[in-house]
């Protein structure tokens, strides 16, 4: 039986941005559920005024102060969950938000519809995506090319290009 390798702390323990990119294409596993990351947005701390981690440490943002690795889910609008992953090293609060996933029945374009579609609430915080057992991620394709674009849905550090995209014709592939 082929098990597939689980990325790793050190995967994670790297500078937000490179992350972003890097999650494209990995395979995210959740519990039955299966799909490959289209669409990332880095947001890098307390230097990084879009990012919640700006305002310093707070109830909210404290699992982006944590270990790299791990899940941070947030409310928008008090209604709306966004599924992120934390990176870096504890204490250098960074996250990637996941905007978009594609799995074999349906693409998922947006982090709202991402969280309702696979059940993802604020109980998930600080998920350990190496240890647990049914949520993680693995290595995935390797996309053959990405678009940069300024994040969106934000209103401070909109002149960042952090947001990265799998071209929609490069979906259609997988």
């Amino acid at each position: 039986m082929n098990v597939p390798v689980r990325l790793g702390y050190d995967f994670y323990n790297r500078p937000v941005v490179e992350v972003a990119q890097d999650l494209l294409g990995k395979k995210l596993v959740w519990g039955s559920f299966e799909g490959i990351i289209t669409e990332t947005e880095a947001y890098a701390g307390v230097d990084d005024a879009a990012s919640h981690a700006a305002r310093g440490l707070t109830p909210c943002s404290k699992i982006m102060f944590g270990p790299p690795g791990h899940v941070y889910v947030y409310l928008i609008y008090g209604m709306y969950h966004c599924l992120n992953i934390v990176t870096e090293a504890p204490g250098q609060p960074s996250a990637v938000l996941i905007r978009g996933i594609k799995s074999i029945h349906v693409h998922l374009d947006g982090p709202s519809k991402i969280c309702r579609y696979l059940g993802i609430s604020t109980t998930h915080n600080n998920l350990d995506l190496v240890t647990s057992q049914d949520t993680y991620l693995t290595q995935g394709i390797i996309p053959k090319k990405y678009i940069t674009t300024p994040r969106i849905g934000i209103k401070k550090a909109t002149d960042k290009l952090w947001r990265f995209i799998i071209p929609p014709e490069e979906i259609e592939n997988f």
